[in-house]
């Protein structure tokens, strides 16, 4: 496929993602936003988003003309080919998808947007956002197409350019089939759909990679209070291909920017149908509950009582390698235990500036300063290269909760701490006291 003239509507994380790797396959891309400031800092190859590969990918992108940033889409849509809507929709009143950013757009562009110009949703939209993308419009000459992301923080680039699978979906198919061209370069099957179809694909696979994790958080319950380890049936559980090894990892809950809101809209639309889809309700009802657990843990750790206890956080982003802090279970965590009277020292590589009911350091050593607890609440890498004897040092108390599992037990313990893990048997648990 030749090259084609794209404008990307949207530069935050997918938006950026999206149209700095399309002028990477070859398309002549104009990124779109409102923030006037943004786009200066972006047209100057400055990127504020931390995503491995992305910067380079900008300024590579910039270098060769093929992207550039500008303020405002109504002029930008004069003369493209196709225009790729990467908004927000974040979780609206009663959990269903804000959609006012998408409807804002379509009609700021609808009466200039070329004949025959395709306007794709890229964001995250329920079924029937197409239809009503469409009727906004009212007009025929433009395809409406979905094609949805699935995009890893952390991980974005390489997910683009190394997709499992890409999904188009619209009612004309001609113009579905377009969209899917447009990634030729790329060797990926190329799933054609209808449009609900298309929009349900998204949802469907975030909310089950939520059931999932929210499964194997129960399951690491059971193993802490029948004596078995979670890393052990996990690894049984992985060489089966039916269930893979992705996503068995337990942890302080899942979070972010997608999951939390997928999964609350995918259950408002269920109702919208009467459909009750408890098994979605119970995996978010499993991820509050883990939450729970985790604070409950960490109060257990320091005697029982958080008010007054001084604890140390290590991590705040949602997942390691990003500096993203919505719906971040990790902070999560910490308001609830600030909530609940805890001192709170934290410490994240990627998260600076203040945060409300807890002291941000920009040394990790210093959240073990008189520390009660040192919880690990996000598995940044950095944090199993401590020296766990200097933090003991520091510490007041000997207790570290290791919510991801992330640190090498006998470490700890060598270090004259107590460890505990999620899902881990006790045995590893036990203090070891360091003989002089």
């Amino acid at each position: 496929m030749s090259a084609a003239r794209i404008v990307v509507v949207g530069t935050g994380y997918v938006g950026l993602t999206t149209g700095a790797c399309l002028a990477g396959l070859g398309h002549r891309v104009t990124c779109v936003d409102v923030d006037q400031a943004k786009v200066a800092r972006l047209s100057a190859g400055r990127v504020d988003i931390l995503e491995p590969g992305l910067s380079e990918l900008v300024s590579r992108g910039l270098t060769s003309g093929r992207l550039n940033f500008v303020v405002g889409a109504r002029d930008a849509v004069r003369d493209t080919e196709a225009v790729f809507l990467c908004v927000p929709t974040p979780m609206g009143a009663g959990g269903s998808a804000d959609l006012r950013a998408v409807e804002a757009v379509t009609t700021e562009i609808g009466d200039v947007i070329p004949a025959g110009c395709a306007l794709i949703t890229k964001s995250t939209v329920p079924v029937g956002t197409s239809t009503r993308i469409q009727a906004m419009l009212g007009r025929t000459d433009v395809p409406v197409v979905s094609n949805p992301e699935f995009l890893r923080e952390g991980t974005a680039v390489a997910d683009f350019l190394g997709p499992d699978r890409i999904v188009v979906g619209s009612d004309d198919v001609a113009a579905a089939r377009w969209v899917g061209d447009l990634y030729a370069d790329l060797a990926a099957p190329v799933v054609v759909a209808d449009a609900a179809s298309a929009e349900l694909v998204k949802y469907a696979a975030n909310c089950f990679l939520a059931m999932k994790l929210s499964y194997v958080n129960s399951i690491a319950e059971l193993c802490e209070r029948l004596g078995a380890d979670i890393d052990l049936v996990t690894e049984g559980m992985g060489y089966d291909r039916r269930i893979g090894r992705s996503f068995l990892k337990p942890g302080p809950g899942w979070g972010g920017s997608c999951l939390p809101k997928d999964t609350s809209a995918l259950v408002r639309v269920a109702e919208s149908v009467q459909y009750d889809f408890t098994m979605l309700t119970s995996a978010i009802e499993e991820n509050i509950a883990q939450r729970d657990r985790i604070v409950a843990k960490i109060a257990g750790a320091v005697g029982g009582t958080l008010a007054g206890s001084r604890i140390g956080v290590l991590g705040l982003a949602f997942k390691a390698g990003t500096n993203d802090l919505r719906d971040s279970p990790a902070l999560a965590v910490a308001s609830v235990l600030g909530a609940l009277g805890a001192e709170l020292t934290a410490y994240d590589p990627a998260i600076g500036g203040q945060i409300a009911g807890m002291t941000v350091v920009d040394d990790p050593y210093q959240v073990a300063k008189a520390a009660d607890a040192v919880v690990v609440l996000t598995e940044w890498d950095e944090f199993k290269r401590l020296d766990w004897t200097y933090m003991a040092e520091q510490m007041d108390g000997d207790s570290v909760v290791d919510t991801r599992n992330l640190l090498e037990p006998q470490r700890i313990l060598d270090a004259g701490l107590s460890w505990q893990g999620v899902g881990r048997p006790r045995a590893a648990q036990r203090r070891k006291v360091a003989v002089s």
